[in-house]
């Protein structure tokens, strides 16, 4: 099957490609996108991949699928488009980067800017059906995500996993702490952010600190 990805990661991913859940997956998705309203928009639903090379991730940012109300999703996690107001999730995630790093919350919710400097924002389902959250959660996505993630873990070292939320911790099996830094916490969506557990966990600058020591560039957050 001819997936259009970026050539780094289906140089990796090509053997799911053909596999039969991922042919199941494929038509379904399709069907979905014929017969209804579904995001991200077609172009963009391995945005994710595109943006970040396999061999340029530095951080992995797990979510679990995408916004579903119009105008937001486009391919990345927690990101939305320029000119979308910011979920209550990105909120939280930027108030505690301005109070971890100093760093201005940014006029926009893109984070393709992210993506760019080697931050992986995968959500485990890449589709969904407009107003309805994990619709698509049962058409095999996170076995292609689950993928990703384990091919990461084969090939690459001293990356940094942040794991936000019971669902993205439900991935740390797949990762070599003894190689990597895994950062967990509580999801930074109001309900779970708002008991403890979000912020004040300086992530962003464990992150940076991290990877300065294993000769990468930081993370312009």
């Amino acid at each position: 099957m001819n997936v259009k990805i970026e050539e780094s990661w289906k140089q990796q991913l090509q053997g799911e490609f053909d596999k039969p859940y991922f042919v199941r997956l494929t038509d379904s998705v399709r069907r979905e996108y014929a017969n209804g309203r579904c995001y991200p928009p077609g172009q963009f639903i391995f945005n994710a991949f595109n943006l970040c090379p396999f061999h340029q991730v530095k951080v992995v940012i797990i979510g679990q699928d995408p916004y579903h109300e119009p105008g937001q999703a486009h391919g990345l996690s927690f990101s939305v488009q320029d000119g979308v107001p910011f979920p209550p999730s990105l909120v939280n995630i930027f108030k505690e980067i301005e109070q971890d790093l100093g760093t201005p919350i940014p006029q926009s919710g893109n984070l393709s800017r992210w993506a760019s400097q080697g931050v992986l924002l995968l959500n485990a389902t890449l589709t969904v059906r407009a107003h309805q959250a994990n619709s698509h959660s049962t058409l095999g996505w996170q076995n292609f995500t689950d993928a990703a993630i384990q091919a990461l873990a084969r090939h690459r070292q001293h990356l940094v996993y942040m794991l936000w939320g019971g669902y993205a911790r439900s991935k740390a099996y797949m990762i070599d702490r003894q190689q990597n830094l895994v950062l967990e916490s509580v999801h930074p969506s109001p309900l779970s952010a708002n008991r403890g557990g979000w912020f004040g966990q300086h992530q962003f600058s464990r992150c940076n600190d991290y990877l300065s020591q294993h000769g990468f560039t930081p993370i312009q957050w």
